[in-house]
């Protein structure tokens, strides 16, 4: 009796042990996942190097923090939502953001000159794949209309995703020489044409490295001339698309004083979202001219080649844009603007050779010291009708006139070391 009554006691025992260290178990568990050192290190190190990330065009002024408080409380974290299917056109399913994904394209599209009645677009992965919609839609559009492949032509200083993306979907490529301002030559640009196949133009609103923008006007005039010609324009303004319609400027990406047919915005860039994003935008004819694949399960035609799509990025573009409204990214653009002058008016004054395209964030100049390239994360080129090598810096967000003024104290304390030499 006394072995059974002791048998109950330590199993009853066993069993207390075993749920406390459970308990235990679990709560050392959640604990470890909120303190990973190689995680911890690695934010400390981003932390440290963002601010001084003057060469590429990243805005490290990022707001979201309210957004992953509204994420946690709301236990959305929880849920897998997913964005497959066309914002324009509700279907089965209920787990997305597309609703919200319709929000931001039609926001945005007045802003560069479509009609909400006229306009269809998508929440994109990056401005590469705005690219790749852009030439995608402008190919299949002209295909549709003229039954020949399209020829695209861009200038060798926009960005190299537009080079990669008519590789990848087998379409002749013409790259026409830029100026010493980063702008398709238009001249140039006529001695390419090739007259019996359409042409799918893609004007670089801000070059990659220069912020040269193609001369739109310019290069329709060369392309009047040649009426046989089938044409689809395709605008990438991955960087100055953002600020752009906030400006003087505005114009420049309004389609309706440059008639274009798409344009890629970046998500990452100006709007300051914390991962690749984007927005493509274009009309419902362009839409409508596509191949359709109607999909049975999705109750639907599904025009953009992305099937799954990110349902987070709509939503932290939609909280941006509620959070920091129209006149918010008037004055954020403002001062993107003034400081790249003054930064240029200071290097005037110090005789660095800089330069500033019109209507443009980027300043750049003779490459300084490696020393300063490093530690200011200064993007490289070199053109020889400049002088050779060069650097640039991107007036973004977080880039404060206070860290401008710390690279021009060390920009001139290396020059008076390298001049006492």
């Amino acid at each position: 009796m006394f072995s059974v009554i002791r048998c109950k006691k330590m199993s009853i025992l066993l069993t207390a042990i075993f749920a406390i260290a459970t308990v235990c178990g679990s709560a050392c568990s959640r604990k470890t996942t909120h303190a990973d050192p190689d995680l911890d290190s690695f934010a400390k190190q981003i932390a440290e190097r963002k601010v001084n990330d003057f060469g590429y065009p990243a805005n490290h002024d990022i707001r979201l923090g309210d957004f992953y408080t509204w994420l946690t409380s709301s236990k959305l974290y929880a849920a897998m939502i997913n964005n497959a299917g066309d914002p324009f056109d509700q279907h089965g399913g209920h787990l997305n953001a597309l609703s919200f994904e319709r929000n931001v394209i039609e926001f945005f599209g007045p802003h560069y000159g479509f009609d909400k009645g006229n306009l269809w677009g998508l929440v994109t992965a990056s401005g590469t794949d705005g690219n790749n919609h852009g030439i995608y839609f402008g190919s299949k559009y002209l295909e549709k209309k003229t039954r020949k492949k399209p020829v695209v032509y861009v200038s060798d200083a926009a960005h190299y995703s537009n080079m990669r993306l008519a590789d990848l979907q087998n379409l002749k490529l013409v790259l026409v020489p830029s100026d010493v301002h980063g702008r398709m030559i238009p001249e140039e640009f006529e001695k390419r044409l090739v007259p019996n196949r359409p042409a799918l133009m893609v004007y670089a609103m801000g070059t990659t490295f220069k912020g040269g923008i193609d001369d739109q006007d310019a290069l329709n005039k060369i392309l009047a001339r040649h009426p046989s010609i089938e044409v689809y324009r395709h605008v990438d303004a991955a960087l100055f698309g953002g600020y752009l319609p906030f400006t003087e400027f505005r114009d420049l990406v309004d389609r309706k004083k440059h008639p274009f047919d798409s344009i890629a915005v970046s998500g990452h860039k100006f709007f300051g979202m914390d991962e690749p994003a984007g927005i493509f935008l274009t009309t419902m004819e362009v839409k409508n001219n596509q191949n359709p694949f109607e999909v049975s399960y999705l109750n639907g035609s599904m025009p953009m080649i992305n099937c799954s799509r990110s349902a987070l990025s709509p939503l932290k573009l939609f909280w941006i844009i509620r959070h920091t409204g129209e006149q918010g990214f008037i004055s954020q653009a403002a001062s993107l603007l003034e400081r790249a002058k003054w930064l240029k008016d200071s290097m005037d004054k110090m005789s660095w050779p800089a330069w500033l395209e019109p209507a443009s964030n980027t300043v750049y100049f003779k490459r300084p010291p490696d020393a300063l390239v490093q530690k200011y994360d200064l993007a490289p080129d070199s053109d020889a009708r400049l002088g050779g090598n060069l650097s640039h810096i991107v007036v973004m967000q977080h880039v404060t006139k206070e860290r401008l003024q710390s690279f021009l104290n060390d920009l001139e304390r290396t020059r008076q070391v390298h001049e006492t030499r």
